[in-house]
């Protein structure tokens, strides 16, 4: 199956996560590794210094082996070879864990040699306070020894866990991005199907509209040459109203189109060099015809510019521009088609003197569905699509549009064409 880009940027972003915990779960278990060498060394060390304090006591010196021996992780005995006192013992403990910074809770037990059985002592806890012994069993006799006694850290490995705390935390914020990251896709792709199940409707349902209403609008134009409809104005009328309507409805499904066209990238631009001069003049012609009121729209052209564009869609979106001011205008609309340059670029302004748009509006008219707020919504047709439209023609041509209030009254719309664009 091949992989789109979307795909791929998903599997890359997935195994970019996954590779960044593993990566830090090994930096976790390296971490682990270092701390568990450093508390065994300092355990030993202290251990150490407490087996030369006693022998310093007691005025010999130490063994030539080793006395101190690991037997497991968390369990260390240490061969005295002599008899010596377990509150002496435990207070010089007590001291050299605190003196290696060794927070730990331990335990220690001392061989009797008269019973051959540990005699076992208390467990210490890392804030000083004592209590009884909690594991008697943990505690096994060397044989090889006779004066000697062994210690036990319980929670050794809680020490371990509590030093990484913030390796934990990052490891830990990692897994959320993943889980959040795995959502976010989840969404996304069911998003996409349903996108895609909606452009298939839009099309399917477009093209199944667009059969009817071709042969209503052929039987419409057939009613309208017969002498019975020519003859009375009523019928003629009602008749009128029925190809009006239709080729309205037309208008909102090519529209509908163009949505499920833009969304699925299927849109694209012929470009070819025309004359902009004559094209503004059919969009005034076309709009007269459109409206049965006064309307006033006046072309200056600095001089017979051509351009190179599409000449379908630019006639669309200057006809979509002027028939919104026709169409926002609350008295009689006077429209000004101004072409000329500046800066190396030629600008076509449509300025009307219609209503006007609310400041807070004006950043979001391009966007595609937006309707801007007015007092007389329920008469406003459309989609809000026509400006989203215009906006996506002139990206096509890399071109840019820009939209502001009149100082007085209405809107100023400027499309800038680039230099290479025109002639």
């Amino acid at each position: 199956m091949k992989l789109s880009r979307f795909n791929i940027v998903i599997v890359i972003g997935f195994l970019a996560i996954v590779g960044v915990i593993i990566m830090q779960l090994f930096i976790i278990s390296n971490a682990r590794k270092i701390a568990k060498k450093e508390t065994e060394d300092k355990i030993f060390f202290a251990l150490q210094d407490v087996l030369e304090k006693l022998y310093k006591d007691n005025q010999t010196g130490l063994l030539v082996s080793n006395q101190v021996e690991r037997i497991s992780e968390n369990y260390f005995t240490v061969n005295v070879n002599y008899e010596f006192e377990n509150t002496i013992l435990e207070h010089y403990l007590i001291s050299e864990f605190q003196k290696k910074n060794l927070d730990l809770d331990f335990e220690y037990a001392i061989y009797n040699c008269s019973s051959d059985q540990m005699a076992f002592s208390n467990h210490i806890n890392s804030n000083g306070t004592k209590e009884p012994i909690k594991c008697p069993t943990c505690f096994t006799k060397q044989p090889e020894y006779t004066y000697y006694f062994a210690i036990r850290f319980p929670d050794i490995e809680k020490n371990y866990f509590k030093n990484l705390s913030q390796y934990w935390i990052f490891t830990s914020v990692l897994f959320l991005v993943l889980i959040i990251y795995v959502y976010s896709v989840l969404l996304m792709l069911k998003q996409k199907k349903y996108t895609e199940l909606q452009k298939d409707f839009i099309n399917n349902m477009s093209h199944e509209f667009k059969t009817p209403l071709a042969s209503i609008l052929i039987a419409s134009n057939y009613v309208k040459q017969q002498n019975e409809i020519k003859e009375n104005p009523k019928l003629s009328k009602y008749n009128q109203i029925i190809v009006n309507q239709t080729n309205k409805l037309n208008e909102h499904i090519e529209k509908i189109l163009y949505v499920a066209k833009t969304e699925s990238k299927q849109m694209l631009i012929d470009k070819s060099k025309f004359e902009l001069k004559p094209v503004l003049d059919l969009v005034k012609d076309n709009i007269k015809l459109k409206y049965d009121k006064k309307i006033d729209i006046n072309i200056n052209v600095d001089k017979a510019y051509k351009i190179n564009a599409d000449e379908f869609h630019i006639y669309n979106i200057v006809f979509n521009l002027v028939d919104n001011s026709v169409k926002y205008c609350e008295s009689n609309p006077k429209i000004e088609i101004n072409v000329h340059e500046k800066n190396k670029q030629l600008l076509i302004e449509i300025k009307d003197n219609g209503c006007g748009i609310p400041p807070k509006d004006l950043p979001f008219v391009f966007d595609k569905f937006f309707r801007v707020t007015r007092k007389d919504i329920t008469n406003i047709e459309g989609f809000g699509i026509g400006l989203s439209y215009v906006k996506k023609i002139c990206e096509l041509h890399k071109w840019k549009i820009a939209i502001a209030n009149n100082i007085d009254k209405g809107i100023t719309v400027t499309i800038q064409i680039n230099q290479k664009d025109y002639a």
